[in-house]
């Protein structure tokens, strides 16, 4: 530690001991006698030799307990030793910068871990339903009814790949920016797309689509616009017993596609909440059939491709959703 400090100081020692060899000279051209020299010389140094000594159990005083701290790091930040001069004020200052952004990065992060526990336990649960559907349905399978087991399997089946869909989307958020092509896309090129997978959805509800095409090209990811609107076809389906859903551009507003549905809507009390992740309402809890997340990624997807999504509903007399895809700013 004695060499650490002496090579620290080096530039301090070295000036006071040029200083007191200036002097030396200065005296001995003047001819004054050696003692005269000499006296002034070694009370200099043993003075120096003093404040030296002090100054190294000084330092080493806060060497030993900065390396204390840096077991403890933690707290580190929160029990620095006061400041010794402008500079060293600086770095802790600069030290502290750095703790708090870190602390923000690691509470983002256990939020985000949480997230995904909650959701993935939920999912869990979820899937679960549709599986054991599946397994009861092949334990009743026989010659006679083969032919209508095959298409409640299908159904199961169906509802398990979607499950399965929103899980990989949901997981591919975070690097979402990472896979986005960005173009012109005919708009209803798109809506045909979901519309013919939930095509088998549609038939067995009974429930008749109403769809006014337009001639509409959207800036946009036509992979990731396309699974938002399959979530607000998915969910529209879910919660519609009867009727029609209807798939159209909002007159009033610049490339507004609407998609409403005649089913059970939203409880008042419950749309402010509605994308907030893990939110069911109380629809969705009586239906047994929402983990909360659909609408949560719709949000963040549109809001990342610079879109935006407003909703509004009234209990018992279905829902309507406006997905307003007139390009803004891409998050």
């Amino acid at each position: 530690m004695m060499r650490a400090y002496l090579w620290q100081r080096r530039r301090w020692i070295l000036l006071n001991l040029l200083f007191i060899a200036l002097f030396a000279l200065c005296f001995y051209f003047m001819d004054a006698s050696l003692a005269l020299i000499w006296y002034p010389s070694a009370l200099c140094l043993t003075l120096g030799c003093l404040y030296a000594l002090w100054n190294f159990l000084r330092f080493r005083k806060r060497h030993l307990y900065l390396m204390r701290l840096a077991g403890q790091i933690d707290e580190t930040d929160e029990f620095l030793p006061a400041a010794d001069g402008v500079l060293e004020k600086d770095y802790q200052c600069l030290v502290r910068t750095i703790f708090m952004a870190r602390r923000k990065e690691e509470k983002e992060s256990r939020e985000r871990i949480w997230g995904n526990l909650e959701y993935i336990t939920l999912w869990a649960h979820q899937i679960k339903t549709p599986i054991t559907a599946m397994q009861l349905l092949l334990q009743e399978l026989t010659e006679e009814n083969a032919l209508s087991r095959r298409g409640e399997l299908l159904e199961k089946l169906f509802e398990v790949e979607q499950y399965v869909d929103v899980s990989l989307q949901y997981m591919r958020l975070d690097t979402m920016t990472k896979d986005l092509l960005l173009q012109p896309y005919p708009l209803f090129g798109i809506v045909r797309q979901a519309v013919k997978y939930f095509a088998r959805t549609f038939i067995s509800k009974k429930i008749s689509l109403r769809m006014e095409e337009a001639d509409v090209l959207v800036a946009t990811d036509e992979k990731w616009l396309l699974f938002v609107i399959k979530q607000i076809l998915s969910n529209a389906l879910k919660y519609t017993q009867e009727g029609a859903i209807s798939i159209f551009m909002h007159p009033g507003k610049e490339k507004a596609l609407v998609i409403e549905d005649t089913g059970i809507g939203i409880a008042a009390e419950d749309l402010p909440r509605i994308f907030e992740r893990g939110f069911t309402g109380e629809n969705g809890r009586e239906q047994k059939k929402s983990t909360g997340i659909g609408l949560y990624l719709s949000k963040m997807i549109l809001g990342r491709l610079g879109h935006g999504i407003v909703i509004s509903s009234e209990e018992g007399n279905g829902t309507r959703v406006e997905l307003l895809l007139a390009k803004k700013e891409i998050v």
